[in-house]
C-alpha cells in the first residue's frame, strides 16, 4: 500500500481550504484517510500553515510520500518555525 501526504479540498465553492491528510494513494482526493495532520487556507494574507510537524515527520520516516505542494508546505512551515 502506497500512502501519500496530501491535500483534501474543503470549503464552499471558489472558497477553498484544505486538510493536509495522510491517505492510501489509491483513496479518492477528499475520501477516506489515514490521518489528518494539518490544514492549509491560501485565501488568507499571507496563507495560514498549519501543520503537526511531528506528525508529518513520523509518517515520513514510515515511508509516506508527500505531493509536491506539500513538500512546498513543508519547506515553507519549517522556514516560518
Amino acid at each position: 500500500m502506497a500512502v501519500k501526504i496530501r491535500l483534501a479540498r474543503h470549503g464552499a465553492k471558489k472558497r477553498p481550504y484544505y486538510r493536509v491528510i495522510v491517505a492510501d494513494s489509491r483513496a479518492r482526493r477528499d475520501g477516506r484517510f489515514i490521518d489528518e495532520v494539518g490544514r492549509y487556507n491560501p485565501l488568507t494574507d499571507p496563507a495560514t500553515i498549519n501543520l503537526d510537524m511531528e506528525k508529518v515527520d513520523d509518517w515520513i520516516s514510515k515511508g509516506a510520500q508527500p505531493t509536491d505542494t506539500v513538500k512546498r508546505l513543508i519547506e515553507t512551515a519549517k522556514k516560518d518555525a
